[in-house]
C-alpha cells in the first residue's frame, strides 16, 4: 500500500468516525432517554397499583358504611358511572359513589330547559354550585371527596392514576383547544393540582393551565406532595372548592 493510499484510508476512516460514530452516540443517548421515561412510567404504575390495593383493603369497612348510607338516603344504585376521556383519548367509565338522586341526568335536562341561568352555569363549569339533585349524604361525600374513592378501581384497571390531570367528560375537550392532546398523553388522576388548589372556585381557563403544568412537570416528589395535600383536604375539608 502506497503512502497516498494509506492517507486516503485514514481520511475515509476519519469521515466514518465523524459521520458514523456520532449518530450512533446520539441514538444511544436517545435510547437511554426513552428507557428512563419507560422506567418512570413503570414506577408510577407500580405505585398506583400498590397504593390503590392498600386503600381498597384498609378502607373496606368505610366503603360498606358509606354504601349503606347512600342506599338509605335515597332510592337508586350505590355507584354512579360517568363516561370520561383518558390517556390517548380512550373513553372509560369513571366510578363514583352516587351523590345525587336517581336518574339525575334526566332531571338536569329538565332543569336547564326551564332555567337559562342554570343552563349558562352548567355550560361554563359543567357543574351547578347549588345543585338540588344532590342528596344529604351526597353533599358530605362531595365536600370530603369521599365520593371519588371508588376510582381506585379505575386505577387498578389502568384507566386512571392516583395523581394526574382532571378526568374530562367528552363535552369538555373542545374547551382545551390546542392543549387537549397534551393533557391526554397521560392518565387522569383521582387527585391532582386542581383538586388541592380550589377546585370549582378556579376559573376554567386556569384549570386548563393547571392540567398542562402538571403534564409538563410531573415527577415523584410532586405526586407525593399532592397526595399529602389531598389527605389534608379530606381530613379538614374547609374552603376546598368542592360541590
Amino acid at each position: 500500500m502506497t503512502a497516498q493510499s494509506q492517507l486516503i484510508s485514514v481520511k475515509i476512516f476519519q469521515a466514518y468516525v465523524k459521520k458514523g460514530f456520532q449518530p450512533l452516540a446520539a441514538r444511544s443517548k436517545q435510547r437511554n432517554k426513552v428507557l428512563f421515561c419507560l422506567d418512570g412510567a413503570f414506577a408510577k404504575r407500580t405505585f398506583d397499583i400498590l397504593f390503590s390495593l392498600s386503600v381498597l383493603i384498609l378502607c373496606a369497612p368505610l366503603y360498606l358504611i358509606l354504601g349503606l348510607l347512600i342506599a338509605i338516603s335515597s332510592p337508586g344504585p350505590i355507584f354512579y358511572v360517568q363516561e370520561r376521556v383518558g390517556k390517548n383519548h380512550k373513553h372509560f367509565g369513571c366510578i363514583k359513589f352516587r351523590t345525587m338522586v336517581d336518574k339525575a341526568d334526566e332531571v338536569l335536562l329538565e332543569m336547564i330547559e326551564e332555567s337559562p341561568q342554570l343552563r349558562q352555569e352548567f355550560e361554563d363549569n359543567f357543574k351547578l354550585k347549588h345543585d338540588p339533585r344532590i342528596t344529604a349524604i351526597g353533599k358530605f361525600l362531595r365536600v370530603t371527596s369521599l365520593d371519588e374513592f371508588p376510582q381506585f378501581l379505575n386505577v387498578l384497571k389502568g384507566d386512571m392514576s392516583i395523581v394526574g390531570p382532571r378526568p374530562l367528560v367528552p363535552e369538555e375537550l373542545p374547551r382545551y383547544g390546542r392543549y387537549m392532546h397534551k393533557v391526554l398523553t397521560i392518565r387522569p388522576g383521582i387527585t391532582g393540582l386542581w383538586q388541592v388548589s380550589g377546585r370549582n372556585d378556579i376559573p376554567y381557563s386556569r384549570r386548563i393551565q393547571i392540567d398542562v403544568y402538571y403534564v409538563n412537570c410531573q415527577n415523584f416528589w410532586l405526586d407525593l406532595w399532592l397526595i399529602i395535600k389531598t389527605i389534608g383536604v379530606i381530613v379538614i375539608p374547609r374552603n376546598n372548592g368542592a360541590y
